[in-house]
Formats: C-alpha cells, structure tokens, sequence
C-alpha cells in the first residue's frame, strides 16, 4: 500500500506538467488531462512491480505513446470508418409530410401522362423502365424495330418529363 501512495504522490507530483506536455501534441488540454489521466491508469500497475528505474521517464513516455495513439486515431482516414458506422445506425430520413405530398402529386402526373399514351407506347416504356427489359428484347416482344421502340421509350418519357414541368410552372 505504501507502494502505492508513492506511485500516486509522483503522479500528482508531475501531472500539471505532464498535462502541459501533452497538450501541444493532441492540441488540446481537454483531451491532454483525459491522456494523463489514461496514464496514470496504465502507470500504476506497472510500478507494483517496481521494475521501473526511472518513474518519471517511464511515465512521460506512456503519455507521450498515449498522446501520439490518440493524435492518429483523430486522423481522417480512421474518422471515415467510425463515421460511416454512425450514419448505418441513424434512422433513415424521411421526407417532411409537405414533401411527400408534393412527390405524390409528381406520381399521380407521371400515372396520368402514362394513361393518356398509347397502349403499345405505355407497354415499351414500362417493359423498359419498371421491367428493366432492353430496347432488343422488346422489339422482339412487341414485334418491332428497336429503333421503333427506343422512339416509343423516349415519347413516353419525354411525356412523363413534360407532366412534371408542367406541375412546376403551375407552382411558381
């Protein structure tokens, strides 16, 4: 026990000035105190065995490890994996009820827009959009060029696109 209360004493003995230590290397005496205070708590275990000759050297390297440890875990590249394991675990952002009220009045255009086509025009723009068929496989399908049916494609969406610009100019 005596033991202990010598390696503590020295501890208080040196800890502002391991603080002021540390501080220019992580940049901040927040983060310095809380690096003492680590070693402090990996000091003092080692000194029970009394194998140290020189405490206050042994204790001004832990720091000194302990601040550099610290200074590259704060680097960007070991950030980017601890951030992008925060945003997994944030809920998903959902649109405000005013957005998705704007977004289905969208939906509800491009349905109408789709209905107002030609049979054979809606059926290639869904096969292609929604089924993720190619322009060849539904030529085939339909019995067409695919020239043809790159053109019902692009009349379809160019419809679609019209409806939706149509809705914005209404709005401003």
């Amino acid at each position: 026990m005596a033991d202990d209360d010598g390696t503590l004493r020295l501890y208080m003995t040196h800890r502002s000035a391991l603080v002021d230590y540390a501080t220019p290397i992580v940049g901040c005496p927040a983060r310095a105190e809380d690096v003492v205070q680590e070693a402090y708590i990996r000091y003092a275990p080692a000194m029970r065995g009394g194998v140290q000759k020189n405490p206050v050297g042994y204790l001004y390297r832990v720091v000194r490890n302990l601040a550099f440890d610290l200074q590259r875990s704060l680097r960007p590249e070991h950030r980017r994996a601890d951030s992008e394991l925060l945003t997994d675990e944030l809920p998903a952002r959902e649109a405000s009820p005013e957005q998705q009220a704007l977004q289905l009045d969208e939906l509800r255009a491009v349905a109408d827009a789709l209905a107002s086509l030609p049979a054979r025009t809606r059926l290639a723009f869904e096969l292609y959009r929604f089924e993720g068929l190619t322009l060849q496989q539904i030529a085939d399908r339909l019995g067409v060029s695919v020239t043809y049916v790159h053109q019902l494609v692009r009349t379809a969406m160019t419809r679609c696109a019209e409806c939706i610009s149509d809705d914005e100019d209404v709005d401003d």
